[in-house]
């Protein structure tokens, strides 16, 4: 049986990307069912995504001493808790407004909400690690060699979870947005 939790999946299974064949990615703009809802989903994962780069790009900085700790600081701290909070709220209104509505439209793409759900809970722990790595670092910026330290395991936790959100967020897209390409957002709020 096919491992499909998030942390070992390499993308939906073709059982679950009917719709996906039916609407593919490069149609999507085009396609007359391509409303605010979709643009608005989309732009928040562009902006989840966004936000991991900023940080990654600070990182990296800093670990090559080209950026001021301070500055590094307020920039984590900043994205970090845009980046936290913005996806439990996220995946809140997913869970118990989106997905239930979404999962009864089509029967064969309905365990595929599942798995974007265990993912939302595998997510939970991957954030708060990545919390706890954040907050690491920032307790370093009085010793430069242990900030160095510091950062270098943020780095890699960044890393990690920007592996870990794009496969959630592609695979969301590859379900989410053909669903609604194919039956409508009227009901979703949209």
């Amino acid at each position: 049986m096919e491992d499909l939790t998030l942390e070992h999946r390499t993308g939906l299974p073709d059982a679950l990307r009917v719709l996906l064949e039916a609407y593919p990615r490069q149609g999507w703009t085009q396609d007359p069912g391509f409303d605010g809802l979709i643009r608005f989903w989309l732009d928040r994962h562009l902006m989840f995504r966004r936000l991991l780069a900023e940080m990654q790009t600070g990182t990296e900085g800093l670990l090559d001493r080209n950026v001021d700790p301070q500055a590094f600081a307020k920039q984590v701290s900043r994205y970090g808790g845009m980046f936290v909070n913005g996806l439990h709220e996220h995946h809140t209104i997913e869970d118990t407004h989106y997905f239930p509505k979404l999962q009864a439209k089509d029967s064969r793409v309905a365990r595929g909400f599942d798995i974007l759900d265990a993912d939302h809970h595998a997510l939970d722990g991957h954030l708060a690690a990545f919390v706890d790595s954040a907050n690491g670092v920032l307790t370093r910026l009085d010793d430069r060699a242990a900030l160095q330290d510091g950062a270098a395991v943020f780095k890699a936790s960044l890393n990690d979870m920007e592996r870990l959100l794009n496969r959630h967020l592609s695979d969301e897209e590859d379900l989410i947005v053909p669903v609604i390409l194919r039956y409508g957002s009227s009901d979703l709020g949209g």
